[in-house]
């Protein structure tokens, strides 16, 4: 059983960046509202521009703001020249329309491939870049060497952000896949050689509702009790019986970082 170390791989990835041309543009960080977990996510991706050099600049935005105010704001940073890439820190305060005003960026500067264009294109398979978590997948995958055509894959959570690029990624690559919605019957988890989640419920899944020799990617995130937890509960029996499985913190969240900045360099070059 193998613990996936996502630090290590976003370190590979940020090795690789430096070994390219930086992007002369800047990357901009929009982040709407106070929510302390943002603001330590958007912190973690200003670490990783100060490692590779790239230009970074947060805007913040406290007061409450209309949805057309908003994607006045977003539209007015991201058409600036000196712009490369737009990042709008998710998830968004309740009191906006998060597809409404993540439409208004640009496709060639959409990092996250958030946007309609972008997703548009993804969905198409033209756009430049994959959604970084998809692209945080492959990359996992990848440094395993694993092979997806001989096996049965769950995505566990529907959502934009993490389940629903993921599963379109997976069409043509995975023997079978099964898309479930957070409360749907878990018991097909059982015939699934690889279990993808991002429903950020702590806990969700334990390893006896896994086949045997399952691995688990888990982009789940959740705060209980002060302590970051994921949607796999690793600390269970059973858990030995798994091929792999990213923990929480430290798995998948320096990958998505890493693969953000990956994106910037593509769409810059």
């Amino acid at each position: 059983m193998q613990i996936i170390d996502g630090k290590k791989i976003k370190e590979e990835i940020i090795a690789r960046l430096k070994n390219q041309p930086r992007p002369g543009k800047r990357l901009a960080a929009i982040l709407f509202g106070n929510d302390r977990l943002s603001e330590i996510f958007i912190k973690e991706k200003e670490k990783a521009a100060k490692e590779l050099g790239v230009d970074f600049k947060i805007y913040q935005f406290d007061e409450k703001l209309s949805n057309d105010q908003a994607r006045d704001e977003i539209s007015k940073i991201a058409l600036q020249k000196p712009v490369g890439g737009v990042i709008v820190q998710l998830p968004l305060p309740e009191y906006l329309n998060g597809r409404y005003v993540l439409n208004v960026i640009p496709r060639e500067k959409d990092v996250d491939v958030l946007g309609e264009r972008a997703l548009g294109a993804f969905y198409a398979n033209r756009n430049l870049v994959l959604p970084p978590p998809a692209g945080a997948v492959e990359e996992i995958l990848n440094s395993k060497s694993y092979i997806l055509n001989s096996k049965n894959v769950a995505v566990v959570g529907l959502g934009f952000l993490i389940g629903r690029p993921i599963g379109l990624w997976l069409i043509g690559k995975a023997q079978e896949i099964y898309l479930l919605a957070s409360q749907s019957d878990l018991g097909i988890l059982k015939h699934a050689d690889l279990v993808i989640s991002g429903v950020g419920k702590a806990g969700l899944i334990k390893p006896d509702m896994l086949k045997n020799g399952a691995g688990i990617i888990d982009f789940g995130y959740e705060e209980v009790n002060g302590k970051a937890k994921g949607d796999f509960d690793a600390n269970t029996p059973g858990v030995d019986k798994m091929s792999f499985y990213t923990s929480t913190p430290g798995g998948t969240g320096p990958i998505v970082v890493a693969k953000i900045f990956e994106n910037f360099y593509k769409l810059n070059t």
